[in-house]
């Protein structure tokens, strides 16, 4: 019997992040979502794990079944063509994208836990600018950014950029860095992504 997950009226990317977890338990399941947004971010990460996504339409909701394995699995084809050297993402900002401030700031929520949950992980996070506020005592992120610091993330803070805020004394994640490692660190990465 496969397990059944009940999705419903689960923010983003919660759907996903417990589909991906039965998916790397080796289990097959069912999973009930409400909206179709979660319905095609579900389908399309089973998708790229290897499995095989069925989905049957109800009344309010939609159904989809996950089965382990159909012979196509996509992670490892990504694996095989990524560059080598670290992953490196840089945060410029202290919300995600540009435009509505209150949206910017869930949508950098759903980013950090989420990035707790995925693989592959960065090697190294760079803080600067604004992004600094996230390291920060009262961050929404904080504990976040710092489990990603305990599971052995290099996260780099720039110091000009804390003293500019005045923040220097309430960093709480990271390492107080300089625009020397911050460079060196994104010119040696074998791919550099930005927030």
């Amino acid at each position: 019997m496969k397990k059944e997950i009940d999705a419903r009226g689960l923010a983003c990317p919660q759907p996903v992040l417990m589909t991906k977890k039965a998916i790397e338990e080796g289990v097959d399941c069912v999973v009930i979502v409400d909206n179709e947004a979660a319905r095609d971010n579900v389908c399309r990460m089973a998708k790229s794990q290897g499995c095989k996504a069925d989905v049957e339409a109800r009344e309010d909701d939609f159904c989809i079944s996950i089965t382990q394995g159909n012979g196509n699995n996509r992670e490892e084809e990504k694996t095989a063509v990524t560059s080598t050297g670290p992953l490196v993402v840089v945060l410029p900002y202290n919300r995600m994208g540009h435009g509505d401030d209150t949206l910017g700031d869930i949508l950098i929520r759903g980013f950090f836990h989420t990035l707790g949950e995925i693989s592959p992980r960065p090697d190294a996070l760079i803080f600067f600018n604004s992004g600094v506020k996230l390291t920060t005592e009262g961050s929404e992120v904080l504990k976040d950014i710092q489990a990603l610091e305990d599971s052995g993330i290099s996260i780099l803070v720039c110091g000009t950029c804390l003293d500019f805020f005045g923040l220097k004394e309430k960093i709480r994640a990271g390492i107080i860095s300089n625009m020397y490692d911050i460079a060196e660190t994104m010119l040696s990465a074998g791919k550099v992504v930005r927030i």
